[in-house]
C-alpha cells in the first residue's frame, strides 16, 4: 500500500499553488534520474494537494485562444485571472465553491498507464457523485464527468486535466460543488461548444458542505489507488 501526503492548501492563488506543483513534481522527477543515474532505489514520495482558487481560467498547452471569450480589461473587471499552462486540455475555470485535487504520483508506484490514471481520477468522482444520488458518467472522447450524456441536457460537472513525464502526475481535477456557474459562460468551457456545465449545488438544490465531499473523494481515491493518506 502506498502512502500518500495529504496538502490542504485553503484558497489559494493558482499561480502560488502552480509554482508549489512544480516544485513538489520535479523533486520527485530528480530521486527518479538519481535513482537511474546511480543505481540507487530510494522512494519516490507521493501527494495530493486540495485547494480553492480565486476566479482564474487556465488553457491547457494544445488549447485555442479563442475560447476564452475576454479581452485584459474584462478578466480584470471580473476579478479574474489567465494562465497558459502544461496540462493537456483546453479552457477551463476555477473558482471559490470547486473542489480542486492535483495528485502529484509516481504512476511507478501504481501503474503505468495514463490512460488508466485519468479514468481512475473519473471513477473517484462518479463513486462521490453516487454518493449524493447523482448518476454520472464518462462522454466518449471528453475527459472529465458528465450528467445525462448522450441527451440535449449533457452537463459537466467536473473536468480534468493532468501533466505527465516520466510517470509522474501533475494537475488534476476540477469538481463544481458550489461554484459561481456564472463565470463558465465567459469561455467555451473545454473547447466544447453548446455543452452546459452544472454543479451539486445545482443538482441537489442547497450548498453542499465542501469539507464533507472532500472526505468522500480521499474515501473512493484510497479505495481505487489502495493507498493511506498522510495529514
Amino acid at each position: 500500500m502506498q502512502k500518500v501526503k495529504l496538502k490542504e492548501l485553503g484558497l489559494q492563488d493558482y499561480r502560488k499553488t502552480w509554482d508549489y506543483q512544480e516544485e513538489l513534481f520535479k523533486g520527485t522527477v530528480d530521486i527518479k534520474i538519481n535513482n537511474r543515474k546511480n543505481n540507487f532505489s530510494e522512494q519516490t514520495p507521493n501527494y495530493f494537494l486540495f485547494v480553492e482558487h480565486p476566479h482564474v481560467y487556465t488553457l491547457g498547452k494544445n488549447g485555442d485562444m479563442s475560447n476564452l471569450l475576454l479581452n485584459e480589461e474584462q478578466l480584470k473587471a471580473k476579478g479574474a485571472t489567465f494562465y497558459k499552462i502544461n496540462r493537456g486540455g483546453d479552457i477551463t475555470y476555477h473558482g471559490p465553491g470547486q473542489i480542486v485535487g492535483y495528485p502529484i504520483l509516481d504512476l511507478e508506484n501504481f501503474f503505468t498507464d495514463i490512460h488508466k490514471y485519468l479514468r481512475f481520477l473519473e471513477e473517484v468522482i462518479i463513486k462521490t457523485l453516487a454518493d449524493y444520488n447523482i448518476q454520472s458518467e464518462r462522454s466518449e472522447g471528453e475527459t472529465g464527468v458528465w450528467l445525462d450524456v448522450g441527451t440535449p441536457f449533457a452537463r459537466k460537472i467536473c473536468a480534468l486535466g493532468v501533466r505527465a513525464s516520466r510517470w509522474v502526475t501533475m494537475h488534476g481535477f476540477a469538481l463544481n460543488v458550489n461554484t459561481n456557474l456564472g463565470y463558465f459562460d465567459n469561455i467555451i468551457p473545454c473547447g466544447i461548444k453548446g455543452k452546459a456545465v452544472t454543479s451539486l449545488e445545482v443538482e441537489l438544490g442547497k450548498k453542499i458542505p465542501i469539507e464533507e465531499v472532500k472526505e468522500k473523494i480521499l474515501k473512493h481515491f484510497i479505495e481505487l489507488f489502495d493507498v493511506e493518506f498522510e495529514r
